[in-house]
């Protein structure tokens, strides 16, 4: 997802009135709203090996029809089956293996459908049920950050459609189960839009049908996708499309989708797309998706990291970094969110943190060290501080992206960021290199089909660093992520010495090295026991890290904060 505070949209993408809620619209129940959390013990009993997803899409009546055809394996006994969806989209008819079902075999008051088998299915058994629904989509007022669909208008008056659902989930829009580790292993997509417009998906594109009345149905095909990454976009899209031969070997296709008339700027933002790959092939690993493809989309809506498809719509915004952040920003998740899934929305600093720092990352390998530093100095101002990072425990996604929920909001972004700044200036390019491409692949040597996408944790990553470096970290984990605080160093000097000490929030022990430049040369204070000292010589002029290497307490930083704050609240109007 894109952080708030830099996520503007622009004139030209502003959504339309019929962005707006629907008139009577019911409101998402609370079930609904929820994604993620402790999973319901019913839901716990299924493993979800694929689904066959058929979608009308009709902008006209502003209405979505959808088939789903489930197939899950049995892990308990089971004699329901328990499956999220929005209850704005009712359900028509429901068939287990093939056998029709009375409407009193189930019901969704709330948003959680709860569907009584018609027999008992034994751990190890398998169940297919076909659910025929529809109706409203639950409409988002800002997308992405409100979740659930797009109805828009393009340029020329034509029909743009689009869904992004990270905040909710799933169940906006397709029966699923709406937690992390609720990946199906396979879904196909069937998606029938009105003469014209075309349905650019997930995964590979299997064919199109045309049907006798001009519309057609785009088919794709997408292997082990997240849940809030399946997407339906749909206009009259024009289509850019290459192939990027991979340092591993493989050739992977790109496509990017865009609204007509936008030839030029589409061109050359599609001219990002292989370098941007080559970056992240290099630094990261293989791209992991690379037998379906790199997708873009253009969207009535800012952005979002829809597995394969990604959602563009930043307007083609130039930047002083020669790069568009928002197409590198949710590229970034195909490694860090789609191949890497935190199994606990507690974790999702893995995606955002690791998304955020790829920007500057990537302004370093192009231009060098004074991007890299220009950058993370951007993201060092927006750091609150006003929550910890990691709860330790299973949470939502509300209770980790909004702060009035106990969560630590942005900083999962930016302070995410700077933590993995601080730990590659710890243990070292090499070895920073290894453990990402462990928490990302779950090997070092990542190659064109020896991995598949998978589940970690923060426990796994301080395992991972562990592993790799040979040392225990925990002290610096603690400080940064189970902290809301940051770390303080204290300086104390003499007519001769000069002394630091670091304060770290929590009482414990911080022994992060420090660099000192005395004069026109830089001396590492090992600072062991959370304390260091080194001899000056009189009148010398000190620098306390000098590169900007530790992410730590600035009162400089807090003042500008407080005096931009007052600042934005005074130039609000009054409501």
């Amino acid at each position: 997802m894109i952080p708030v505070r830099i996520a503007l949209l622009s004139s030209c993408l502003a959504l339309t009135a019929a962005a707006l809620p629907t008139k009577g619209e019911p409101p998402l129940t609370a079930q609904t709203q929820k994604s993620g959390g402790p999973i319901d013990a019913e839901q716990a009993k299924l493993g979800f090996d694929a689904a066959d997803l058929a979608f009308e899409v009709l902008p006209e009546t502003e209405t979505l029809r959808g088939v789903a055809t489930l197939r899950f394996t049995a892990k308990a006994p089971l004699a329901r089956l328990v499956l999220d969806l929005d209850r704005n989209l009712p359900v028509d008819a429901v068939s287990v293996d093939g056998t029709p079902l009375a409407p009193s075999a189930w019901r969704n008051p709330e948003g959680q459908l709860v569907i009584t088998l018609p027999r008992m299915v034994a751990a190890g058994g398998h169940v297919t049920a076909k659910l025929t629904y529809g109706g409203t989509p639950h409409v988002a007022v800002n997308a992405p950050w409100d979740p659930g669909v797009v109805w828009a208008k393009t340029p020329s008056g034509a029909p743009w459609f689009g869904t992004t659902a990270e905040g909710a989930g799933c169940d906006l829009f397709w029966p699923c189960l709406d937690f992390p580790t609720g990946e199906p292993g396979l879904v196909t997509l069937h998606i029938t839009v009105p003469k014209g417009l075309k349905a650019p998906s997930n995964g590979v594109l299997l064919g199109v049908d045309t049907l006798t009345d001009g519309r057609t149905t785009w088919n794709w095909r997408v292997k082990h996708p997240n849940t809030y990454g399946i997407a339906l976009t749909v206009g009259p899209f024009e289509e850019i499309s290459g192939s990027y031969k991979s340092r591993y070997g493989n050739t992977i296709p790109m496509a990017y989708w865009y609204l007509p008339g936008e030839e030029a700027k589409a061109k050359a933002l599609f001219a990002e797309f292989a370098p941007t790959l080559d970056f992240f092939e290099s630094e990261v690993g293989p791209y992991p998706f690379g037998d379906e493809k790199l997708g873009v989309v253009e969207t009535p809506y800012k952005g979002m990291e829809h597995q394969t498809i990604n959602a563009y719509g930043n307007g083609y915004a130039k930047a002083p970094e020669g790069f568009d952040w928002l197409f590198q920003h949710e590229f970034a998740h195909e490694f860090f969110g789609n191949q890497l899934t935190a199994a606990n929305w507690d974790d999702y600093w893995l995606h955002e943190g690791y998304g955020s720092y790829m920007q500057p990352l990537y302004g370093r390998w192009r231009e060098g060290e004074a991007r890299y530093a220009t950058m993370l100095s951007d993201q060092r101002n927006k750091i609150a501080n006003l929550r910890p990072v990691i709860a330790g425990k299973v949470r939502t996604e509300e209770e980790v992206y909004e702060i009035s929920k106990g969560g630590p909001g942005q900083d999962i972004y930016y302070k995410g960021s700077w933590m993995l700044h601080s730990l590659r200036t710890l243990i070292g390019d090499r070895a920073f290199r290894d453990v990402t491409r462990l928490i990302v692949y779950g090997r070092l040597d990542p190659r064109p089909g020896n991995f598949t996408p998978r589940y970690a944790s923060t426990a796994d990553y301080e395992r991972i660093v562990r592993r790799v470096t040979g040392k225990d970290y925990r002290w610096f984990f603690d400080v940064y992520l189970r902290q809301a605080a940051l770390p303080e160093l204290v300086e104390t000097r003499s007519a001769t010495r000069l002394t630091l000490h670091w304060l770290a929030p929590g009482g414990g022990v911080f022994p992060m090295p420090v660099d000192v430049q005395i004069g026109g040369r830089i001396v590492r204070l090992a600072m062991a026991g959370g304390f260091g000292s080194v001899t000056v010589p009189r009148g010398a002029h000190l620098v306390i890290d000098p590169n900007a290497k530790l992410l730590r307490r600035s009162t400089a930083i807090e003042d500008y904060q407080a005096w931009r704050d007052a600042v934005a609240k005074a130039a609000k109007p009054a409501s």
